[in-house]
C-alpha cells in the first residue's frame, strides 16, 4: 500500500477522530479502569450475544469532510430554485444576515438544550418570551405558547384544546372551512380519526348548521379572500363552540387581530419572519388562546417568576403539563417545540420593529394591488375580491400559461378547481411583477408596473376591507423598538447568548437526550440556497437533489435500524412515536382487527410513550419492572395473555431508560407477537445500538429515530428535531402520506402528520453528513465510545454515589442513574440542589428525577474527551464532599452552597454574604478549573411556585431586565 493511499485513508478517518472526544490512549486508560481489553471486549461484556450484529453496516467507508461536502453540493445542485408564488403557508423571506450568522449558524444558540435549567438559560428564554409577546400582540389574545411544530400540528392541537374546554360536551364534530390550507386539513383529519372526532368540511357559513365543539377558519383563505366573520364567530359562541383561526403572521401586521374578531385560538406559521422555506421546515408555529384556557394549552409556555433575590427571572411555566410527568394525561405530545426557529422569528421582529414590519407588509400588499389592477385591466377574472398577498384567478388557456411559467422558472399555485393562484412575499420585486404579467398575459400586454403603482398611490387601495384594517398599536414594548442598527442587534443577540450554557461551553450530560457534537461540517449545508429556498409543494422534478438525499438517507437508516422502509415525515421524536403507532393501528384495521387497541408500556419505557399511545387512540396498560429495573417478564406474559384478543402493541425502550441492556428483550418481542401484537421499539436510546445491534434484528416492527439525538441534528434550545420511523415490510403501506405531494408510494393516501411531506427537510442534510463522514467504522466506534464513556463515569462515581441499575457484568449501556435518595435522607440535600450546584461548576445538570424520582440520569456521549469526563467527575465528587459537610452539621441544611446554588455576581457583591458559613470563593470558584473558565448564572434559583401562582407570560418592563 502506497504512502499516498495511507494518507487518503487517514484523511477519510480524520473526522472520526474529531467526532469522538478521546484519543486512542485515553480510550485505553478508561478501558483499563473498567477491566476491558478493547472496545470490542467491552461491547461483548455489555450487549447480549444473541442480539449482537456479526457484520459491518452497509453504509460505506468513512469520508473526508471536504469530500463529503463536495458530494453533497453535487446532490444539492439537482434541486432547481424556481421563483415561487405557491404560498399556502410558505413564502420567500429575507433572513437578516446578522441573525443568520449569529443565531442560525452560532453553536451558542443551536447546541443549547431545552431550558429545564432556567438559571443558565435566561438568554433564550428572553428570546422566546419575545416570540410570545409578538404572538400575543398580533393575535389579540392573552396567552401564547413558546412555539409548536408547524401550522398543521398547531391546528390539530387547537382541535384537541377545543374538545377539552368547549361547554358543548355532547358534541363530537369539528368543523373545518373548505378554504383552509389543504395540508392543515390533512393533519387535522389524521388526528381526529384517532380521537374519534367527526370532521365536517364545508363553506364557512355552514358551520352553524352543525352541533359542534369547535371550528377552524383561515384568515385569509387559501384563495386569498379576507372575510369579516365576527358575526359567524358570535353565532358559534352561542352554540358553545370554540372558534379557531389560522392566520398569516405577516398579514396580521396590517389586519385586525383575530382575537378582536372573536377567535378563541389563533395559530399559524412564523416562517416568513426570517426563516427559509427549506422544503418544508423546520418552522415555528405560533399559538395563542384566551387566559381561561391556559391549563389546557398545548406545548410549552415561558413565564416570568422571581429568583431568591426577588429579581425577575424566566422559566418554563406549568411544567406539569409535560408528557414526561403527566404521561397519558398530558395536554399534548409536543416534546420538541421549534425554539431555534422561534428565536429567529422573534429576532426578525426585534430587528425590524413595528415600523419595519409594517413597511414590509405594506410593500407586499401594494405589489399585490399592482398585480391585481393589471390583471383586471386585461380582463382576467379574479376569484377573490379582497386580499393581502394572494390572488386567485381564472384563465381559459391554463396549460399554455403553465408552460410559460415553467419556461420562466416560475411556480404558480395550481388549484383543483381549475383556477391558478399567486402569493407575493418579501422578496418579490417590481421586475418579478413584470415577469408575472408576461407569464399570465403573454407578451405585448402593454402594462407598466410604475404606471400601475402610481395609479394605486393616487386612488388608494380598498383590497383590505376597512372593517378589517388594524387600528391598534403592536409591539410597543421597548425590546421591539431599540435594536434596529446591526451594531445594536449584534450586541443584543450576544448579550442573550452569554446568559446561556450550551455545548460550546461544556458537556451537557443529559440522560436520554444525547447531547453530542453537532459538527460544523454537518451544519454547513442547511444554509445552502439549493436546500434552503425550495417550496415544499414545488413539482417533484424540481427537487431531485432532495429526492436523492432522501433516498440515500432512507437506505442508510433502514440498514442502521434493520428495517425495510423509512418514513421521513415526522418532525419530532414524539411525533415519530405517534407515526409508528398509527402505522400499527392501520395495519390492524386492514386485517379486520380494529378492536386491537391495547398498548402495553413497561415502567422503564421512555416518558413520551403513554402520551403518544393516547394520541393514537390506544388504551394503556402498564407493565411492572423488577428490582433490577428490567421488564417483569411474568407480568408481561400475564398481561399479554389476558389482553390477547385486543392487544395492539408493546412500546419498549432499548436499552431501557434505566440504562441497561435487558437480557430478555427477544423474549418480550416473542410474547407480544405470539398474542398478535406488534413491537414498537422506541429509538430514544439508539446511540447505544448503532453498528452493534438493530431494532429490527432484536425483533421490533417499528421504531422512531431521534435524528436530533443519535444523528447529530442539534437541539436548538428545544427544537428543531426530526423523528423518522423505520418499519418492517408489512407496515410499510401504512406509514403517513400527504394530500398534496405524492411520490407514488402505497402509503401516499394515509393522511399526514406534518404540514410538509418530508417534515423538516432542510435539516436532514445534517444526518446525511453525519453518516457519510463516519461510515460503518465510525458509527460503530461512536456507539462503543458512548458506552465506554458512560461506564467510565459510572465506575468513577460509584464510590461516591450509588448507581441504581446495572446490566450484565455490572455494566451499563450509554447512560446511568445516580441514586440520590439515600443522601437526601441523610442530609436533606435534593437532586435539585445538586443540579443547581453543578451550574456553579460550569455544568448543565443531568436529567433530574426521570425515569426514577430522586435520581440524576447521566449520558456523556462519545463526543466528550476523557479530560471533560474527569472534570465532570471531579465536580460531582467535590459536591459529594460538600454534602458530607451538611451531613456532619458543619453547614446548616438551609444555608450551604448547595441549598443556595446557583451563585451569581450579585451574591458575591452582597455585604450580607459574610453571614454565610462558606466563603465567596467556595461559592463561585469551587475549583481551579472554574477559576480558569467561569460561567456565571445571571439569576439565582427561581421560584417555580410563585411563577405558577402568578402566571405572567409576556415581556416585562425593561427596568426589570436592567
Amino acid at each position: 500500500m502506497t504512502q499516498q493511499t495511507l494518507t487518503q485513508l487517514e484523511q477519510r478517518e480524520l473526522f472520526l477522530r474529531r467526532h469522538i472526544g478521546s484519543d486512542t490512549q485515553q480510550q485505553q486508560q478508561m478501558l483499563q479502569t473498567l477491566g476491558a481489553d478493547s472496545l470490542d471486549d467491552l461491547t461483548a461484556q455489555i450487549v447480549p450475544e444473541t442480539i449482537r450484529l456479526n457484520r459491518d453496516l452497509a453504509v460505506g467507508e468513512p469520508c473526508g469532510e471536504a469530500e463529503g461536502l463536495a458530494y453533497l453540493k453535487n446532490v444539492a445542485s439537482k434541486n432547481k430554485i424556481f421563483k415561487s408564488y405557491i404560498g399556502m403557508g410558505y413564502y420567500g423571506t429575507q433572513v437578516p444576515t446578522v441573525i443568520q450568522r449569529n443565531v442560525l449558524e452560532n453553536p451558542g444558540w443551536y447546541t443549547a438544550y431545552t431550558p429545564y435549567q432556567p438559571e443558565i438559560a435566561q438568554g433564550r428564554l428572553e428570546a422566546v418570551l419575545n416570540f410570545q409577546q409578538l404572538t400575543i400582540d398580533l393575535c389579540g389574545l392573552e396567552l401564547a405558547s413558546a412555539s409548536l411544530l408547524d401550522e398543521g400540528t398547531a391546528a390539530a392541537e387547537a382541535m384537541a384544546l377545543a374538545k377539552r374546554v368547549s361547554k358543548a360536551k355532547q358534541a363530537n364534530i369539528f368543523f373545518v372551512a373548505d378554504d383552509v390550507f389543504p395540508q392543515t386539513l390533512d393533519v387535522v383529519k389524521t388526528r381526529a380519526e384517532c380521537f374519534g372526532f367527526e370532521v365536517v368540511v364545508g363553506p364557512a357559513a355552514e358551520a352553524t348548521n352543525h352541533e359542534l365543539f369547535g371550528a377552524l377558519f383561515q384568515y385569509g383563505s387559501t384563495n386569498g379572500e379576507l372575510n369579516d366573520q365576527r358575526q359567524l364567530y358570535a353565532s358559534l359562541h352561542d352554540k358553545k363552540a370554540i372558534v379557531v383561526v389560522a392566520a398569516d403572521i405577516m398579514s396580521l401586521v396590517l389586519l385586525k387581530s383575530p382575537g378582536s374578531l372573536g377567535a378563541d385560538v389563533v395559530l399559524g406559521s412564523s416562517q416568513r419572519f426570517g426563516v427559509p422555506m427549506g422544503y418544508g421546515g423546520p418552522h415555528a408555529a405560533f399559538f395563542a388562546t384566551r387566559d381561561q384556557y391556559k391549563r389546557s394549552m398545548p406545548g410549552r409556555i415561558i413565564g416570568v417568576s422571581k429568583d431568591t433575590r426577588g429579581n425577575s427571572a424566566l422559566r418554563l411555566a406549568m411544567q406539569t403539563r409535560e408528557q414526561h410527568i403527566r404521561r397519558d394525561k398530558a395536554n399534548s405530545n409536543i416534546c420538541t417545540a421549534q425554539i431555534l426557529l422561534a428565536n429567529m422569528a422573534s429576532f426578525y421582529a426585534v430587528y425590524h420593529g413595528p415600523k419595519g414590519l409594517k413597511t414590509i407588509a405594506e410593500r407586499i400588499h401594494r405589489l399585490t394591488d399592482i398585480l391585481a389592477m393589471g390583471l383586471a385591466a386585461k380582463g382576467v377574472e379574479l376569484v377573490n375580491n379582497s386580499w393581502f398577498d394572494t390572488l386567485t384567478f381564472k384563465v381559459s388557456n391554463r396549460d399554455a400559461l403553465l408552460a410559460r411559467a415553467l419556461a420562466a422558472e416560475t411556480n404558480l399555485r395550481i388549484d383543483a378547481a381549475g383556477t391558478l393562484g399567486v402569493s407575493l412575499d418579501e422578496v418579490t420585486t417590481r421586475e418579478d411583477l413584470a415577469a408575472l404579467f408576461d407569464i399570465i398575459l403573454g407578451s405585448g400586454h402593454g402594462l407598466d408596473v410604475a404606471t400601475l403603482d402610481a395609479a394605486i398611490v393616487s386612488n388608494g387601495s380598498e383590497s383590505i376591507p376597512a372593517a378589517l384594517l388594524r387600528d391598534d398599536a403592536i409591539l410597543t414594548h421597548p425590546t421591539f423598538n431599540r435594536y434596529h442598527s446591526e451594531t445594536d442587534m449584534l450586541r443584543y443577540i450576544k448579550r442573550l447568548e452569554s446568559k446561556d450554557l450550551a455545548l460550546n461551553h461544556s458537556m451537557i450530560s443529559l440522560g436520554s437526550c444525547t447531547m453530542k457534537l453537532n459538527a460544523t461540517t454537518e451544519m454547513l449545508p442547511i444554509t445552502w440556497p439549493e436546500f434552503a429556498e425550495l417550496h415544499p409543494f414545488c413539482p417533484l422534478e424540481q427537487a431531485q437533489g432532495y429526492a436523492q438525499l432522501f433516498d440515500e438517507l432512507s437506505q442508510w437508516l433502514a440498514e442502521i435500524t434493520g428495517y425495510d422502509a423509512m418514513c421521513l415525515q415526522p418532525n419530532s421524536g414524539a411525533q415519530g412515536e405517534y407515526a409508528g403507532l398509527l402505522a400499527i393501528r392501520r395495519y390492524h384495521q386492514s386485517r379486520g382487527d380494529s378492536h386491537r387497541n391495547i398498548c402495553l408500556i413497561p415502567q422503564s419505557a421512555h416518558g413520551t410513550n403513554p402520551a403518544s399511545a393516547h394520541m393514537a387512540g390506544m388504551k394503556i396498560v402498564v407493565v411492572a419492572c423488577d428490582k433490577q429495573g428490567n421488564v417483569d417478564l411474568q407480568d408481561l406474559r400475564a398481561k399479554a395473555a389476558e389482553m390477547a384478543d385486543n392487544l395492539a402493541c408493546v412500546m419498549i425502550t432499548y436499552p431501557s431508560t434505566h440504562g441497561v441492556y435487558e437480557e430478555h428483550v427477544e423474549e418480550i418481542c416473542r410474547v407480544i407477537h405470539q398474542h398478535g401484537g406488534q413491537v414498537y421499539l422506541d429509538g430514544a436510546n439508539m446511540n447505544a445500538q448503532v453498528g452493534v445491534t438493530t431494532p429490527g434484528f432484536i425483533g421490533g416492527d417499528v421504531s422512531h429515530l431521534n435524528l436530533h439525538k443519535t444523528f447529530a441534528i442539534p437541539h436548538g434550545g428545544g427544537g428543531p428535531g426530526m423523528g423518522p420511523i423505520g418499519v418492517k415490510a408489512h407496515l410499510a403501506p401504512f406509514v403517513s402520506g400527504h394530500t398534496l405531494i405524492k411520490p407514488g408510494k402505497a402509503s401516499d393516501d394515509n393522511g399526514a402528520l406534518s404540514s410538509a411531506p418530508y417534515g423538516s427537510a432542510s435539516i436532514l442534510p445534517i444526518s446525511w453528513m453525519y453518516i457519510k463522514l463516519l461510515g460503518a467504522k465510525g458509527l460503530r466506534e461512536s456507539t462503543q465510545n458512548a458506552m465506554l464513556n458512560a461506564n467510565y463515569v459510572a465506575r468513577q462515581l460509584s464510590g461516591h454515589y450509588p448507581v441504581l441499575y446495572r446490566g450484565r457484568n455490572g455494566l451499563i449501556a450509554h447512560e446511568c442513574l445516580i441514586d440520590l435518595r439515600p443522601l437526601k435522607e441523610s442530609s436533606g440535600v435534593t437532586e435539585l440542589d445538586i443540579a443547581k450546584r453543578l451550574n456553579d461548576y460550569g455544568f448543565h445538570a443531568p436529567t433530574m428525577s426521570f425515569p426514577v424520582a430522586g435520581t440524576l440520569m447521566v449520558e456523556p456521549t462519545e463526543s466528550e474527551s476523557k479530560a471533560e469526563l474527569d472534570r465532570f467527575i471531579d465536580a460531582m465528587i467535590a459536591i459529594r464532599e460538600e454534602i458530607a459537610k451538611v451531613e456532619a452539621g458543619e453547614w446548616p441544611a438551609d444555608n450551604n452552597p448547595l441549598h443556595n446554588a446557583p451563585h451569581t455576581m450579585a451574591d458575591i457583591m452582597d455585604p450580607a454574604f459574610d453571614a454565610r458559613p462558606y466563603s465567596r470563593e467556595q461559592a463561585v470558584f469551587p475549583s481551579d478549573d472554574v477559576k480558569a473558565n467561569k460561567f456565571w448564572p445571571t439569576v439565582n434559583r427561581i421560584d417555580d411556585v410563585y411563577g405558577d401562582r402568578n402566571l405572567f407570560c409576556a415581556c416585562v418592563p425593561m427596568s426589570e431586565y436592567e
